[in-house]
Parts: structure tokens; C-alpha cells; sequence
């Protein structure tokens, strides 16, 4: 739990001493790579961060989106990755708890929360099971407790997971622009703690989580209560309306150091804090324990003299806990008192801002191993399409999403289960919202990979009607410390930052998640992109496709099997070219969907991506409850072999069923804009049928496919 030689001696340059060691516990916990962001914050400079909505970007708790008619939308993304591996019920539990108070740091209500999870091998991993079943319940129980609908997310199984688990939590306000926190303080105003008491969960938190997960650290991870959460958030907002908070930050990771140290100096003030005053619920605490506790359920407030009265007034009558721990000052020093005793006395940018790390990147030697693979023989393609809708990364996550309440709130317009979750909001217009990731992707191709999940994010965007008007990411690599790692996570902002800033679509926020590795070794590449799209007017709600309706295939399906589903799944194989997007098609493709939407040509739209076309279609079929005949010679494509048609999964493709009466100005407008697409097939009957001219190349009964998509997960996990 210290500090590097260099960065001790940095440290005593800086205060011109050394420190003591509660000061060297404070600094610790700031400078963790979890807290301090020393290895990636240069190169995330590179991320375009203004746009015309727009209202605060990265460094804050939570992004900030004008949506229009003087309302704002706020998101935020976090992990509990180390937490989540070791007790997986109480460590995806706080990870909500964090990331809802990040949204109430900004003054708005938190009204959704999304989740990206990975784990291993489900099917022959029973540990895997043990994580993902607790990490679920503890994500529902938290999320159901405090009344905020979980509307979708996104989940993947991999071996390089195996004793592992990452929990990646996202989460949306909503509020009046005029509302919003202003974040400013004055000498003289107090610092109020409020909320949960402090304890000793949760103590070195954030430098647990910026170390390979060895030991299972059970004192780091914090204990969740939704229900004093609950009211926490009652409490600020009534707090809010009536002009009690001038600043505000969640105690996150670091706990009062960072909290303390980050708000001193943005805010470029002093602050006087005695931590003898915090209410705690155990004994004896030490000023280091109570500094670098990371109990949840907390929130620092700075609030004027005069509406101090009126703070406590809204606190008591919610029952919600609170004390008043110190005052601003001026200058830039945050000093810790212990009743009358100063136990650290430091300069809060010095604390705040750790030396940033300039880190050696060398190209991985495992990318020329499997950049060049043999080409595997198709199997039956009938069968294979049925094991493939029962891949755990492509089957149905019913089981997962029936245990949220997605409904709570009445906002949810599109539920979890569709391509992107939509919520009402109260300006009339509409919000679409998706997470996406492939690891598979990221570790054949880091660049492409990370670039193909943002393009994956937008489409399935656009598959509402939405148009992207901001992102948010979340990084997450193994140990920066190895040259190898760190050249795929630079390859992976730079990817992010070539699409938000061909797409301008501003990324407003995002974390980094470093040493995610077991004994077992690192993780692969996992970068998960949140993007927010917005519906003017009204979102695309799937209508039944009818016997006759067409199927449409926007896009161009190439050779591009390398990190596919297929290939791990069926045949073990890991590399071959992994899907590249060309930009100007992408755009192309979604504005004419956008536009075909927009004039009702449509009667829903899929997104064509994780098991190809094949598992594209057959989805389609399973939920519109009818088969379909697919020809394989109007397929958009070069020369490809069946299973290369089936499964490749080439990015900025749809698949739309449009109505006989639609097709002649559907086909008329996509000519015109000049997108590669085609009519590939016609639904009709009980079978999902792909024909190559008059070879049947594989045909499955919907029902059946229905039977495998629908309850292999569900299944596995119950038995495990």
C-alpha cells in the first residue's frame, strides 16, 4: 500500500519533507493507478470532448448532454472487477451504488443502469457459474431496491476470464439544465458528510484494484445497502431544490483522501477537515482508516453557512445520517485534523495530480502467431447453426434480464433484450442507450477491435431511430507494466478517438481499469463503448413481420472470420483477419437506415454482428415467430464460402423486414444513396432456410432454433 521509490522521492520534492505516514496512506490511495489514472491520462487527452450538446466532459463524476427544451442528461461508466472476483454478490452491488451516485454528483436523478459482464467458460466452469449467478443477484437486488431500472447491457464468456469476473456498471440521469451542480465553494462554507457511516470495508480499495488479483481481500470489498441509498438520493435532490449544495462529489475509490484532495483543488481551495467528527459504525478507527475507508454510501457536500440549517433539516426528516466535518479555506492545502491534533497537512494538487507515467508499448508477439491460420473445414452448417444459438455469447440473456425490473419508473419504451434500450423523457423526445464490447475482436486486432464495438454501439443505436450524440468508455487491459499490454490499450484509444472523431460523436466520460490478471495470466483486451443516441420524434418499435414481408441487407459481408464466434465456438481457433470497418460505408449505411426509419419504410431493424448473419437472421425469426427463405446469391458479398457467409461478422450491416408495399421507395432510397444492399429473402412458413441458387445450405425449424436460443443459458446456469 506506498508509493514507488520515484514516487516517494517525487512526494518529497514536492511538500519539501517527508511525509508522515497518515500523509503516505492519503497519497497512496490518490496516486493508485485506479484513482490517479498515471499510465493512460496522456494518451486520453486524444479523445475529442466538445460538442454542441456538450455540457462537462471527462474529469468529472458524470458526463453532461444537452438534450434539449432545458433538460440535460448525465452518464457515467464503472468497474468493480477485483471486488466482483472475490464476493461477487456485495462487489457488482456497490459497483451500482458508485456509479448511481456519480450521476446524483451532478444534481440529476439517476433513472437507468446498464451492465457489461464477463466471465469464464459457464459451460465447463462451475466457478464461473458461482460468479456470474452472484454477480447478477447482486446487480438486481440493487438496482430492484432502489426503484432504478436495469435496461439492458451485454455479456461475455471467455476462458481468458476464468477465475475472474469484470463488472462493469453504467448508469443515466436526468434533470433540469437549471439544476445542475454548479461546483464552487467559498471560504468559510462547511464540508457536510452524508449518508452511509464509515467503516473498515472497503480500507485500500482502490490499490486492490490497481494490483493482479492474487489474494482473495475480502476487507476491500465494501458492504452494499441500497436502501440508505435510497434515501441518500432523496435527500440530495430535496437538497438541491432548495440551494443547499454549492459542490458535491461521491466518495468513491480513495474514500475521503480522494474525495477531500479532488475537490480542494478543483475548486482551487483549502479545506480544514476533522475526521474525529465522522460518524462511523465501528470503533476505534484510526485517521488512516477513516481516510482511505471506501464504505459506501456516501456523499461530500459543500454548503453555505447560511443553508447549513436547512441541510440538516432535510437529512433528519429522511433519517439520512450526516456530520459536519470541516470548512473551506483559503489557499490549497487540505489538513486533516484528529480532534485538536493535524495528523496531514498537504497541498491538495500535489495529491490530486499523481506524475504521470510514460510507459514503453511493443506490438505483441502473439499477433504475428495467429495473424495467418488454416482455414477450417465447414461442418454441417443445419447443425452448427443450432449449437451457435446455444453459445452462451449468443444466446438469449432472458434469464439474466427478467430478474431487473425494467419497467419501475415508467420510462422504459424499448426493454432490455431488443438492439438498444429506449427511455421517455419529459421534453417529448426520446433516449437510446447501448454497451458494447468483443474481446475476441480486441485481441486479434486492438485498433479494428475497439473500433468495430463503437460502430456495433451506434448501429444498434440507429436500429431505434436514434441518432449518437455522445459516448463514454470503459478500458479495461491487463498489467501496463508489460510493454505488450500497453501497446494494445494505446491502440485501442487511438481506434476510439479515429471513429468518435470521424463520427463527431464527443466522448463525455469513461474509465480505465489496468491489472485486471490472475495467476492464469492477463485478460484480453476488453474496451466496452457506451453510446447515447437521441429520438426527435418517435422511437421504431418492432411491428410482427407478416408472411411475404422482404428482408433487406444493408452492407457488405466479407472475409472477416478471425476473433468470430464461429471460429472459437466451433472450431477453437483463435486469429484469422478480424472485421475492419470502413468508415464512409458505415456512415453511409446508418443514414440511409436512419432515413428509411424516419419514413416509415420499415417495420424493424437488426443489427447483423456477434455469429454473422446467420444467427442475424434466426434471432429475426425466433422473435417474429415465423420462418423465412434466405438466398444466398442476393447477399451483398465478394466471393465467399457458405460458412464464410454465414458467420463472418463484417461490420456496419442491418437486416430490415420491410412490407411488399414498402419495398419499391425502400429500394428506390438506398440506390440513391449508393449503399450495397439487397433483398435477401422473403419470411414465410416454420423453417429458417438459407439456399445457395437451389442447394439448401442449411435449415433449421424456428421453433427449435427458438428452443436453443431461448433457454441454453438459463438452463446452464440453473443446473450448475
Amino acid at each position: 500500500m506506498s508509493l514507488t521509490p520515484q514516487e516517494s522521492a517525487y512526494l518529497e520534492k514536492k511538500i519539501g519533507r517527508k511525509p508522515n505516514p497518515v500523509e503516505l496512506q492519503i497519497v497512496a490511495a490518490e496516486w493508485s493507478e485506479h484513482c490517479s489514472y498515471k499510465s493512460s491520462k496522456k494518451h486520453l487527452k486524444t479523445l475529442p470532448r466538445e460538442g454542441r450538446r456538450v455540457i462537462s466532459g471527462p474529469g468529472y463524476d458524470s458526463g453532461v448532454l444537452d438534450v434539449g427544451n432545458g433538460y440535460v442528461v448525465t452518464v457515467h461508466i464503472e468497474s468493480h472487477n477485483h471486488p466482483s472476483a472475490v464476493e461477487p454478490y456485495g462487489g457488482a452491488a456497490t459497483g451500482v451504488g458508485g456509479v448511481i451516485r456519480d450521476i446524483l454528483s451532478a444534481g440529476t436523478r439517476p433513472i437507468a443502469i446498464l451492465d457489461g459482464l464477463r466471465f469464464g467458460d459457464v459451460e465447463k466452469d462451475t466457478h464461473a457459474r458461482w460468479l456470474f449467478k452472484n454477480a447478477v443477484r447482486g446487480i438486481a437486488d440493487y438496482g430492484n431496491c432502489l426503484g432504478i431500472p436495469t435496461i439492458g447491457g451485454e455479456i461475455e464468456f471467455d476462458r481468458c476470464f476464468t477465475n475472474y469476473a469484470l463488472v462493469d456498471v453504467a448508469s443515466i440521469g436526468f434533470g433540469k439544465k437549471e439544476r445542475l451542480i454548479q461546483n464552487r465553494a467559498d471560504k468559510g462554507d462547511y464540508v457536510v458528510l452524508i449518508g452511509g457511516s464509515t467503516g473498515r470495508d472497503g480500507i485500500g480499495g482502490s490499490q486492490f484494484a490497481s494490483d493482479k488479483l492474487e489474494s482473495e481481500n475480502r476487507s476491500a470489498v465494501q458492504i452494499p445497502d441500497p436502501f440508505i441509498e435510497k434515501l441518500v438520493i432523496e435527500a440530495i435532490l430535496e437538497a438541491r431544490n432548495q440551494k443547499c449544495i454549492k459542490a458535491m462529489k461521491d466518495l468513491g475509490g480513495g474514500g475521503l483522501s480522494c474525495a477531500i484532495s479532488e475537490t480542494s483543488d478543483a475548486l482551487s481551495v483549502g479545506i480544514d477537515l476533522d475526521v474525529a467528527l465522522v460518524h462511523k459504525r465501528e470503533q476505534n478507527m484510526s485517521p488512516t482508516e477513516l481516510m482511505v475507508s471506501e464504505s459506501q454510501e456516501r456523499m461530500l457536500v459543500i454548503t453555505s453557512p447560511e443553508k447549513l440549517h436547512a441541510l440538516k433539516e432535510i437529512c433528519e426528516k429522511l433519517r439520512v445520517s450526516y456530520s459536519v466535518v470541516g470548512r473551506v479555506t483559503e489557499g490549497n492545502m487540505m489538513q486533516i485534523k484528529y480532534d485538536k491534533d493535524t495528523v496531514a497537512k498537504l497541498p491538495s494538487d500535489v495529491v490530486a495530480n499523481a506524475p504521470l507515467l510514460d510507459r514503453p508499448a511493443s506490438v505483441p508477439k502473439y499477433l504475428e502467431k495467429i495473424s495467418s491460420i488454416r482455414k477450417p473445414k465447414a461442418p454441417n452448417l443445419s447443425q452448427t447453426l443450432l449449437r451457435m444459438l446455444s453459445n452462451p455469447n449468443i444466446a438469449s440473456k432472458h434469464w439474466v434480464y427478467t430478474q431487473y425490473d425494467h419497467e419501475v419508473g415508467i420510462r422504459t419504451v424499448i426493454k432490455p433484450g431488443q438492439d438498444a434500450s429506449v427511455l421517455r423523457l419529459d421534453n417529448g423526445k426520446f433516449l437510446s442507450v447501448k454497451i458494447d464490447g468483443n474481446s475476441k475482436h480486441c485481441y486479434v486486432n486492438p485498433r479494428q477491435g475497439v473500433i468495430g464495438c463503437f460502430d456495433e454501439a451506434c448501429r444498434n443505436i440507429v436500429c431505434t431511430g436514434a441518432t449518437p450524440i455522445g459516448m463514454v468508455d470503459h478500458l479495461q487491459f491487463g498489467n501496463p507494466e508489460d510493454s505488450e499490454i500497453f501497446w494494445t490499450f494505446k491502440e485501442s484509444v487511438e481506434g476510439i478517438t479515429e471513429y468518435a472523431k470521424y463520427f463527431e460523436i464527443p466522448c463525455v466520460g469513461g474509465k480505465v481499469s489496468l491489472y485486471n490478471e490472475t495467476d492464469d495470466g492477463p485478460i484480453k483486451p476488453t474496451p466496452l463503448i457506451g453510446v447515447l443516441g437521441i429520438i426527435e420524434d418517435k422511437p421504431l418499435i418492432p411491428k410482427k413481420a407478416k408472411k411475404g414481408d422482404l428482408l433487406v441487407m444493408v452492407g457488405l459481408t466479407k472475409d472477416e472470420l478471425g476473433g468470430s464466434e464461429y471460429y472459437e465456438y466451433i472450431h477453437d481457433i483463435v486469429g484469422g483477419t478480424c472485421p475492419a470497418v470502413d468508415m464512409e460505408s458505415s456512415r453511409s449505411n446508418q443514414e440511409a437506415v436512419l432515413e428509411m426509419i424516419g419514413q416509415d419504410m420499415t417495420k424493424a431493424v437488426h443489427d447483423c454482428s456477434k455469429g454473422g448473419l446467420g444467427v442475424a437472421i434466426s434471432e429475426l425469426c425466433i422473435t417474429h415467430e415465423t420462418g423465412c427463405l434466405v438466398s444466398f446469391d442476393k447477399i451483398p458479398s465478394g466471393r465467399l464460402a457458405e460458412d464464410e457467409l454465414l458467420f463472418s461478422e463484417s461490420h456496419s450491416r442491418f437486416l430490415l423486414i420491410v412490407a411488399p408495399s414498402k419495398i419499391k421507395a425502400a429500394k428506390a432510397l438506398l440506390e440513391k444513396r449508393r449503399v450495397k444492399h439487397g433483398i435477401i429473402g422473403k419470411f414465410s412458413g416454420k423453417n429458417i432456410v438459407f439456399k445457395n441458387k437451389t442447394k439448401v445450405v442449411a435449415s433449421v425449424m424456428v421453433d427449435k432454433a427458438q428452443e436453443k436460443w431461448l433457454n441454453s443459458l438459463g438452463s446452464l446456469v440453473s443446473h450448475g
